[in-house]
């Protein structure tokens, strides 16, 4: 009883630092120092605290996280966005509601050289929602599209998501990506279908400016380098050439040379590219240390022994069980962050599907697809309030819009849930 007690007692104070708005790194690692402290003793979880910091912090997977974000940061600055946009619009833009779908376009190639949901949001919302208004589009329309557009980010490969979930749970992050690309465009294919049915029975989206060839294959001159870049990433991870450190150095190099040759990066930007790299880093790596440290707690309370315990003896059906995580976790994302969810979940989420024996790449893309739907979510929504922000559309009103695309997102994860080879049936067919 005692023990119980204590282990409340830790997860009161967890979620009173969160409420208080403590950073959910140190929010953990308070908690899990706490009571390491209370369950070993001083001197043991100082041991413990040193020992594990060490290393999580200290894996060599953790190389390609501020790589792929170097990355995102310098074509970022160098002007992608706007092009990939402009390129996307001149080729589908004429269609009723084209002008969506070039915007879902151009967050696929986004999400393929970004991999930061709010990034790319904040991107679009300052690129394609001024685009689409000019063209008489509805603001609940233009201003949904942006933030569920910004979501391809955490399932297209090189998502940071998909990077820490398998630091998190030991998982093969080149298989995670290339399991991430279906489902991915899968997700794309269905808001674009829901653009379309939106443009036939609504008035929210008019057609675009008549469609020129020339104008088309002008403005794809810029972007065809970056879709270059994006296969040669993905394809040396998928042929089994290079890991995703490795990959990820690979794309930092082709993105430094596009920008030097195009001339669209200055020496000022260049330093804010590799500050924000830095900055960005340190945080996830506070994220999964801090991680660790709480992860530790909760092996020596055998909370996740006790679990798997309950797991193997319920009557409770594997499928029963799934939907219970996948609603926590949708309900998580209403209220969290796409790291907090992983950071605070994974510890007794991962074990508990190993347990069931669920494929942990089938498993991570289903979480991360599920986190996808949250940064949607009311009340919460991260991604709307980043749209918000941008465009000056009040939330209530990107939130309706977003519904429908929502139905969407829930299919998808219901179809990837039902039919887990659509994510591994490409890692199946990698060389290593």
């Amino acid at each position: 009883m005692p023990f119980m007690l204590t282990f409340i007692a830790i997860l009161v104070l967890l979620a009173l630092l969160m409420i208080f708005r403590m950073p959910i790194a140190f929010a953990m690692g308070i908690t899990g120092f706490v009571g390491l402290s209370l369950q070993l003793g001083l001197r043991p979880a100082l041991a413990v605290l040193e020992r594990t910091f060490f290393d999580s912090s200290a894996s060599f997977i953790l190389v390609a996280i501020p790589l792929f974000i170097l990355m995102a940061e310098l074509l970022t600055a160098g002007d992608v966005t706007r092009r990939a946009i402009i390129s996307c619009q001149a080729w589908i833009g004429h269609f009723k509601g084209g002008l969506a779908m070039a915007t879902v376009g151009a967050s696929v190639i986004l999400a393929a050289l970004v991999g930061s949901s709010t990034a790319s949001t904040a991107a679009m919302a300052a690129s394609a929602f001024p685009e689409m208004r000019n063209h008489n589009y509805s603001q609940r329309l233009a201003a949904a599209v942006v933030s569920v557009g910004g979501t391809l980010a955490v399932v297209v490969p090189p998502s940071i998501v998909l990077v820490v979930y398998g630091v998190l749970t030991e998982t093969s992050i080149g298989k995670l990506f290339i399991a991430g690309i279906v489902p991915g465009l899968l997700t794309a294919t269905g808001l674009a279908v829901v653009i379309k049915l939106i443009a036939h029975t609504t008035d929210q989206a008019p057609k675009g400016d008549p469609f020129e060839l020339k104008r088309a294959v002008k403005s794809s001159r810029h972007v065809f380098p970056m879709i270059v870049l994006m296969v040669l990433v993905i394809g040396a991870i998928y042929g089994g050439v290079a890991s995703p450190s490795e990959a990820a150095a690979l794309g930092v190099m082709g993105s430094l040379v596009i920008v030097i040759f195009q001339r669209t990066l200055s020496f000022m930007n260049f330093n804010r590219c590799v500050s924000g790299a830095i900055r960005a880093t340190v945080m996830i790596v506070a994220i999964v240390a801090c991680s660790a440290i709480f992860s530790n707690y909760l092996a020596f309370t055998r909370i996740t022994h006790a679990l798997l315990e309950f797991v193997a003896t319920t009557d409770m059906s594997r499928g029963t069980i799934m939907a219970i995580m996948i609603l926590t976790l949708l309900v998580m994302g209403m209220f969290m962050d796409q790291l907090a969810i992983l950071s605070l979940a994974m510890p007794l989420a991962f074990p508990t599907a190993m347990a069931l024996d669920f494929d942990p790449i089938w498993f991570g893309i289903v979480v991360t697809k599920t986190v996808e739907i949250g940064l949607l979510t009311p009340p919460l929504g991260l991604n709307a309030y980043v749209a918000a922000a941008q465009t000056g559309v009040p939330l209530s009103k990107i939130f309706r819009g977003i519904l429908p695309f929502l139905g969407m997102e829930i299919l998808v994860l219901l179809l990837l849930l039902f039919f887990p080879q659509i994510t591994l049936w490409l890692p199946s067919l990698m060389l290593r």
